[in-house]
């Protein structure tokens, strides 16, 4: 167990789960290449659909309480769904899991298509759908992030795991701006793109060799929970996991985006200046995913999680006194750099440090606890903007992000190994 090892990271692999032997570089690896590919496809068909299903509600009803409702709804389930995702993930064939998945997805849209088509939808159906394709979603990550362990060599795992946020963060960027210009075009077309999106995720899953299958779970409550007692009782996950939740209930990307629209709108500035600060903004994740690999490569990692965690707060106090708007988009950029960077680093030392048959629950419980909070965030934002303004809601977001930056203090962190560890 980990509460049992030291705090250094190791470069260790379960003996019951070793890695692929010394072989080609990582661009040579098909199997981790066509799983990256894979979930690529499968992600931008997720946000593309995600950006249309409220497009077409308010089109159709003109309720925008209802096109809330269904991105709420779709954070709620992709979080609850990835704690059992990663139960399974530690009991099924995590490839079969994955592929299953992906089918059911691009059944799902190609049926929506269908009803969109005959002019059949309304918000249950539509909302059910986004719902069901966000469960997918949820169950489908940990599988495919413990996958990553067993499909590459030790040495690499930094960079495979830096490869995949440049996949996450790609996703969350091109997804939304092609799902909002597809259906500019014409209402179906999203829908249509991702169901073919998901079509091809499937496809590409066969180009992944066989990984082992986890070792059988017992289906005792403990067991149950043991992604979450694993995290509680380690000296340095237990503490990030907690800095990882608070400040996603900060910064989360829907929050931080309503609160620069309403602060933009409240400061005179057009659509299109909210719209640049918007992509300015965005810019930073994918920017931080590309330097992630070089980062870890050469930065301690404790110097990573508690510089990272600690910009939170000192971004919240220039959101709330920079003039103008744009500005506001460089601030939350450079929030948005240090996300990927710091994701890339702890997933790797997770799956350094977690032994595979554990390596499904302790994700999913990850997932689960980060995701959880981001519909509390968003309310919470819109709530405190609506009753005393902007200035209260960066302050708001200023203390949550201090409360998530005091665990990278602990003794645990602090003294984490060099980087080079990690290799």
């Amino acid at each position: 167990m980990a509460s049992d090892r030291t705090t250094a990271i190791t470069a260790d692999t379960p003996e019951s789960t070793p890695g692929p032997p010394a072989g080609p570089k990582l661009l040579r690896n098909r199997s981790f290449q066509a799983l990256w590919s894979s979930e690529a496809f499968a992600g931008v068909g997720e946000h593309a659909a995600g950006v249309a299903y409220p497009l077409l509600i308010l089109a159709t009803t003109g309720s925008a309480a209802s096109a809330g409702l269904v991105g709420s709804s779709q954070l709620l389930a992709q979080g609850l769904m990835s704690f059992w995702g990663g139960i399974l993930a530690d009991r099924v064939d995590r490839k079969r899991l994955l592929i299953g998945c992906s089918l059911l997805r691009a059944a799902l849209l190609g049926v929506f298509t269908l009803l969109v088509l005959a002019d059949a939808v309304n918000v249950v159906v539509t909302l059910g759908i986004a719902i069901v394709s966000a469960a997918c979603f949820g169950l489908s990550m940990p599988a495919g992030m413990a996958m990553i362990k067993q499909l590459v060599r030790p040495d690499q795992l930094a960079q495979a795991t830096a490869q995949n946020q440049i996949r996450w963060f790609g996703a969350i960027t091109a997804g939304p701006s092609i799902g909002g210009a597809l259906y500019g075009v014409t209402r179906v077309l999203p829908f249509i793109g991702a169901s073919i999106s998901f079509a091809v995720s499937t496809v590409l899953m066969l180009f992944v060799r066989k990984t082992p299958r986890p070792l059988a779970v017992p289906g005792g409550k403990k067991e149950i929970l043991g992604g979450f007692r694993y995290l509680a009782k380690h000296p340095v996950l237990g503490p990030l996991i907690v800095s990882v939740t608070l400040s996603n209930l900060a910064f989360n990307t829907t929050g931080i985006s309503l609160a620069v629209i309403a602060t933009g709108t409240e400061r005179g500035a057009s659509e299109s200046f909210i719209g640049l600060t918007l992509a300015i903004a965005g810019a930073g994740g994918l920017a931080g995913a590309l330097m992630a690999e070089f980062v870890i490569k050469r930065a301690r990692p404790s110097a990573v999680f508690i510089a990272g965690y600690w910009i939170g707060p000192v971004a919240a106090v220039l959101l709330a006194t920079v003039p103008g708007v744009v500005p506001l988009g460089i601030v939350v950029a450079c929030v948005y750099i240090r996300g990927p960077i710091i994701n890339a680093l702890f997933l790797t030392y997770t799956a350094k440090v977690v032994p595979d048959e554990l390596q499904g629950r302790v994700l999913g419980a990850i997932v689960f606890s980060s995701t959880i909070v981001s519909p509390l965030g968003v309310l919470a934002i819109g709530a405190v903007f609506e009753a005393a303004g902007p200035a209260w809601v960066f302050a708001t977001i200023g203390a949550v992000a201090t409360l998530g930056a005091l665990p990278t203090l602990t003794k645990g962190i602090r003294s984490l190994a060099s980087a080079q560890d990690l290799m």
